[in-house]
C-alpha cells in the first residue's frame, strides 16, 4: 500500500511539472501565464523566452519522474529519489529567489513524494 501511495504522489508531481511546462512554454503570454505573476502583456512578451526555458527544465523533471515510475528497481527507486530531490531543491531556490509560493506549490509536493518513496523502501 505504501508503494502505491508513493507512486501516486510521484505521478502527481510529474503531472504538476508537465503542467508547468505547458504554462511556461505555451501559455505564458495568455491569461493563465500572465495571471500567475500578474504580468501585463508587454512584460509577458519580454519574459516569454525565459519562461519557455524554465518550462523546458520542468519538462525534464517530469520526464525523469515518469522514468523513475516505469524503471525497475533499483534504478527506478534511485531515479525517483534523484528527481524528487531536484524538485525540492528547485522549489526552495525558486521560493528564495522568485516567489515564496513556489515553496508550497513545488517544494512541498516534491518533499511529500520523496518522503513517501523513502518510506516505501
Amino acid at each position: 500500500m505504501t508503494g502505491t501511495v508513493a507512486s501516486v504522489l510521484v505521478g502527481l508531481v510529474a503531472a504538476l511539472h508537465a503542467y508547468i511546462l505547458v504554462l511556461e512554454m505555451f501559455l505564458w503570454q495568455k491569461a493563465p501565464g500572465r495571471g500567475l505573476h500578474g504580468f501585463d502583456r508587454e512584460t509577458a512578451r519580454l519574459t516569454a523566452p525565459l519562461a519557455a526555458n524554465q518550462g523546458l527544465y520542468n519538462g525534464f523533471l517530469a520526464a525523469g519522474l515518469v522514468w523513475g515510475l516505469v524503471a525497475a528497481d533499483p534504478t527506478g527507486f534511485r531515479v525517483r529519489v534523484f528527481f524528487l530531490a531536484c524538485v525540492v531543491v528547485a522549489g526552495v531556490f525558486g521560493a528564495a529567489t522568485a516567489n515564496r509560493r513556489i515553496l508550497f506549490a513545488q517544494a512541498l509536493p516534491g518533499a511529500l513524494a520523496l518522503a513517501a518513496v523513502l518510506a516505501a523502501r
